[in-house]
């Protein structure tokens, strides 16, 4: 891993923990000790995209697995940081073009434990 990438995987929270998409992009480049254009440029050519829109990317993530496991949408939206239930709902249209209630029973997220390799994370659930 490129050390500029390793140094903002360990950073992105104050390295106490994982932001999970909500760190703001001013506080990961102080974290840094860069300003913000360079955050922005070395962002965009390691990981292909800025850093804003890899934060709702992952922030999305965080959501829709909590909506496949069956939690209501309102409260997966307090507890995974929008700003309210319709700005999660705007992002998952824009993701995947579904609402909130129909995204969970979608097959995409079937394969996230098959290409990372994770152990499946269902109560009492095996492969």
């Amino acid at each position: 891993m490129p050390r500029s990438t390793a140094s903002c995987s360990s950073t992105t929270s104050g390295g106490d923990a994982r932001s999970r998409g909500t760190i703001r992009v001013e506080q990961l480049a102080a974290n840094l000790g860069w300003s913000r254009r360079r955050l922005w440029a070395r962002f965009r050519s390691e990981v292909g995209m800025t850093p804003k829109g890899a934060t709702k990317l992952v922030r999305f993530d965080h959501a829709v697995h909590r909506l496949a496991v069956g939690q209501p949408p309102a409260s997966v939206a307090a507890e995974v940081g929008f700003s309210d239930q319709s700005h999660l709902h705007r992002d998952v249209a824009a993701f995947t073009g579904l609402t909130p209630s129909t995204v969970g029973d979608e097959p995409f997220l079937a394969v996230d434990g098959l290409a990372w390799g994770w152990p499946d994370r269902t109560p009492g659930g095996s492969r």
